[in-house]
């Protein structure tokens, strides 16, 4: 028996069918091929030898189009949640606050962006007050500055959670102590007309994270 004869049958064999020919060559003095070839001869049974190692490389296809198919699967969802997470919109932007220590001196940073090429980077320090106060400052500041520049069809992204549930969910069910923030947003989100606010992780917030400690750092220096 030569090596492709071999890996033939190893391929199609089972891992318990494989154990079982090293036992058997061990035992009898055998090779592993000639033990393997009993192994499979024996559990081929009436149909023969070649309709074993036929249905089982049948079977082998049919689980690696599964396995590839789940890979296919997987890599969609993936690239569907990475899409998901970028802004569609004309106009996008990104918001951070930090207060330091919270509460304690803010810093509030954003970024927006054009379909033209346009970029607009706000990095600057904001009086005192807690974590939450910040951020809803950075976002004001954002959409102070996407009116200005006239912005329409505007996807916004900021990485709290608290300030983005308090904007979506509105007056009736908002945070309490943030509702002169929430109007004020509220208000700058009416004059701009399509204004779609999203929560976004950390890591996806990196400019604006960077532009509010950047106000925090020079602030200090």
């Amino acid at each position: 028996m030569d090596n492709t004869e071999f890996e033939t049958l190893a391929t199609a064999a089972f891992k318990g069918e494989r154990v079982a020919a090293r036992r058997l060559a061990a035992r009898m003095q055998l090779s592993e091929a000639q033990a393997l070839l009993q192994v499979l001869t024996l559990a081929a049974g009436t149909p023969g030898l070649a309709q074993l190692l036929a249905d089982r490389d049948a079977l082998r296809r049919r689980d690696e189009e599964r396995r590839l198919a789940r890979q296919a699967s997987a890599a969609h969802k993936l690239a569907q949640r990475k899409a998901d997470m970028q802004p569609t919109a004309a106009w996008r932007g990104w918001f951070d606050g930090s207060a330091h220590p919270n509460p304690g001196q803010i810093g509030i940073g954003a970024l927006l962006c054009g379909p033209d090429g346009q970029r607009v980077e706000i990095s600057r320090r904001a009086g005192h007050g807690n974590s939450s106060e910040a951020e809803y400052l950075a976002l004001a500041a954002l959409l102070e500055a996407a009116r200005d520049a006239g912005a329409t069809g505007l996807a916004v992204c900021g990485d709290s959670q608290v300030v983005v549930n308090d904007v979506n969910l509105g007056a009736a069910r908002g945070a309490k102590g943030l509702e002169a923030h929430r109007a004020c947003v509220l208000a700058l989100m009416a004059g701009l007309g399509d204004v779609n606010l999203r929560w976004v992780p950390r890591h996806r917030n990196g400019d604006a994270d960077r532009l509010s400690q950047q106000a925090i750092d020079h602030g200090q220096g």
